[in-house]
């Protein structure tokens, strides 16, 4: 049963949230073999001068014993 978290940058609109959720999902049930049923999806913004102390450090770079991708950015 995936469960998805996804972090962004406030500023996006309800139709590209909506629109990236939809994709995200489709590939997690090809990808897993599994149906629509099981898969959720969260989208969390946070605000951009927030994004270091929220995300950034402790998910990114504290957290990388988690993360399968790493960022082409520091902070």
């Amino acid at each position: 049963m995936p469960h998805v978290i996804l972090k962004l940058a406030t500023g996006k609109t309800e139709q590209q949230k909506a629109k990236l959720a939809e994709v995200i999902v489709k590939n997690v049930m090809k990808i897993l073999k599994c149906s629509e049923e099981p898969v959720s999806l969260a989208i969390e913004e946070v605000e951009p001068q927030d994004w270091a102390e929220k995300v950034y450090k402790p998910e990114i770079l504290n957290g990388s014993g988690k993360l399968y991708k790493k960022p082409g950015y520091t902070m």
